[in-house]
């Protein structure tokens, strides 16, 4: 069963040496990717999209560590937005995509293939494009051949993981320009500072007992996790986090959304990670969960890893405003009670009031922050895997 060292997390010389490209504090400048994004988006002339036609459509490239900006668009523009938007991570193009729609393509080093395909296809179709990467990329050159809008991403951004808002607020930006979602530049600073807060308040130097990034990191240390998002933009932020919890931490993790995965989630109960599922409360899996506080895991084998419930939860209303979201809470708490019931080991973290974007940027702050100390207490290094050079070397050329 994995075990966590908690004295590592508040010692700052054995942080420095497991997080060797240092990805706590790229973590730490999320707030400032979307100021610097905001003056990027404004140099690269991103509100010429408000000059032109509106689009029959809108489609998004984005895979890997950039997966999540498609999903966050989709989400905020699913309510009010005049035109569909779709995603795609890769080609071939909908036969329907050509010169009345619009084609976001994202990509942090701007040489990821999937996105890099469907911009050249897009191109070639006549479509209008809108990236996002380096500056100096293969993807840029399709844009500037296609003349569309490049945003550059700034310096220092070491992966796609830790420079998500680098990669989201120009979509954003853009979005708002042609009234797709409703995310203005006050909007945009207000979730700079949300994630300042977080920052602040899940810095290395926050000690373990006051850190909610350190706590929610110990709870999940010996668990196989599920998240579960109580509505659309809690799903989103469970996407995202279970993302992180596998690549991150090297924890595999389900997730779903609240009302349709709780019956998936729900059943994991009666299985072999909960005190009363499985082999029942005898034997090897009593002493999963303290049935036998004498059991030698010299003798007796390892205990093995309890499930563990991770609950994002969007504001939490008082009176909720609508019969939906009155039976979305009492789904949610329904969960939560069931959880608790069998023996499952149940974290929660809801989100601050705010815009929408605001509130999504909270959950997804502090859980990037979980997963990183996660990696660190178990003794892996956030930003290096062997086993993910050893399949790109597999793959290459």
């Amino acid at each position: 069963m994995p075990f966590i060292d908690e004295a590592m997390l508040d010692d700052q010389e054995r942080l420095a040496a497991c997080d060797s490209r240092r990805t706590l504090r790229a973590l730490a400048t999320a707030g400032a990717q979307v100021r610097e994004a905001l003056t990027l988006s404004d140099e690269a002339g991103v509100e010429r999209l408000a000059r032109l036609e509106r689009p029959r459509s809108v489609l998004v490239a984005s895979l890997g560590g950039s997966a999540v900006v498609a999903d966050v668009l989709d989400m905020l523009a699913e309510p009010g937005s005049p035109v569909p938007v779709s995603v795609r991570r890769n080609v071939p193009l909908p036969g329907w995509v050509g010169p009345l729609d619009l084609v976001v393509a994202v990509s942090l080093s701007g040489r990821a293939r999937g996105p890099l395909a469907v911009a050249a296809e897009a191109a070639r179709r006549g479509a209008s494009i809108m990236t996002v990467g380096a500056s100096d990329s293969p993807l840029a050159a399709v844009c500037a051949r296609a003349r569309g809008i490049h945003v550059d991403v700034g310096r220092d951004r070491i992966s796609s993981r830790t420079a998500l808002w680098s990669l989201l607020a120009p979509v954003l930006v853009g979005a708002n320009e042609l009234g797709l979602v409703a995310v203005s530049a006050d909007a945009l600073l207000a979730t700079a500072t949300r994630l300042d807060e977080q920052a602040e308040s899940c810095r290395p130097t926050s000690e373990a007992f006051v850190n909610p990034a350190k706590i929610l990191a110990l709870q999940l240390a010996d668990t196989v996790p599920a998240v579960l998002g109580d509505g659309p933009l809690a799903g989103v932020a469970a996407t995202r986090a279970a993302s992180m919890l596998a690549r991150t931490a090297r924890i595999p993790a389900t997730h779903g959304e609240l009302p349709d995965a709780a019956s998936q989630v729900v059943a994991t109960f009666d299985g072999p990670f909960t005190a009363g599922g499985g082999q029942g409360v005898t034997g090897h899996a009593s002493r999963s969960f303290g049935g036998d506080i004498f059991a030698d895991p010299f003798l007796d084998g390892p205990a093995q890893p309890r499930l563990g419930l991770l609950m994002l939860r969007d504001v939490i209303r008082a009176t909720p405003t609508t019969p939906e979201e009155a039976d979305l809470d009492a789904l949610a708490q329904a969960v939560l009670h069931t959880a608790e019931e069998a023996g499952v080991r149940v974290a929660t973290v809801s989100a601050e009031p705010g815009h929408p974007l605001t509130r999504l940027a909270g959950l997804i702050a502090q859980t990037d922050f979980v997963a990183t100390y996660l990696a660190i207490g178990l003794g892996i290094d956030p930003a290096v895997s062997r086993h993910i050079t050893a399949l790109r070397d597999h793959t290459a050329g």
